[in-house]
């Protein structure tokens, strides 16, 4: 181990020290720490779509101090440290790429996802003959695209799927029509929320076929639709009117005039 990790470490071991370490630090549990993960994971994925390399690193620096937080957690209750997760994690690593570590061959992607597939459900066998297990090692914790787009992998492995994107696009067509079918009824439903869902689930589909991820997807589309009201903005201020003076036709009339601009400077 180096001895800048072998430092951190101490300073965790610090920070939790029962006499001289700091208060809040003592009086975190794995529970309470949660938040502050998925919060460091978001900035992670931030700094890297900004491309801010410089940010990444203190970024993923306080991801690591996430994990060195748990496992100083973990060796003071006598359950792991923090070489069992690194242990812990070589083994896995190894063990799912037994084309490298192994066999030593050059596989194509669909084969290194199905080889991946099925040493995962050996993996989760080994733990349990559950049923249920099939489903159990995706967090329900997940963002609901991400945790969607999983099952969907899940169930593609074992060969319920469509050969491509064709027939998952075709579903979207599909939900779509269910949706105002139940929004026609009543859009307050529990029976419409429940086709919304099945639409969203149906688009995650078809991003998964096209190799998009459907959480970074939605994050462009929402970082697209800000930059361009911002603009609907400006334009509306270049005529004398604020984004609370304009009407409805006035700000649809500058969203497309700011669509035709920023289509052109696309090309």
């Amino acid at each position: 181990m180096s001895d800048k990790l072998s430092a951190l470490l101490k300073t965790m071991t610090a920070l939790r020290d029962p006499e001289t370490g700091c208060s809040w630090d003592k009086a975190q549990t794995f529970n309470s720490i949660v938040p502050h993960t998925i919060e460091e994971a978001y900035e992670v994925a931030s700094a890297i779509e900004n491309k801010d390399l410089a940010g990444l690193k203190d970024e993923l620096g306080d991801l690591l101090f996430q994990v060195v937080f748990y496992a100083e957690l973990a060796q003071e209750q006598g359950l792991f440290d923090f070489n069992d997760v690194v242990s812990t994690l070589n083994d896995k690593l190894q063990r799912r790429h037994p084309h490298v570590f192994s066999e030593q061959a050059v596989l194509p992607e669909a084969v290194l996802e199905k080889q991946w597939q099925a040493i995962k459900a050996d993996e989760r066998a080994e733990k349990s003959t559950s049923n249920t297990l099939l489903w159990s090692d995706i967090p329900r914790m997940l963002p609901a695209l991400s945790r969607a787009q999983k099952v969907q992998k899940r169930a593609s492995a074992l060969g319920f799927d469509w050969p491509d994107y064709h027939g998952a696009l075709d579903k979207v067509v599909e939900e779509v029509e269910e949706v105002s079918e139940a929004l026609a009824y009543d859009p307050h439903s529990e029976h419409s929320a429940e086709e919304i869902g099945d639409l969203l689930f149906a688009t995650v589909n078809v991003a998964r076929h096209a190799k998009h991820d459907p959480e970074q997807a939605l994050r462009q589309a929402s970082d697209k639709f800000v930059m361009r009201f911002v603009a609907v903005d400006e334009v509306l201020r270049n005529q004398g009117v604020s984004l609370q003076q304009a009407d409805l036709k006035q700000m649809d009339a500058a969203w497309e005039q700011v669509k035709k601009q920023h289509k052109k400077q696309a090309r």
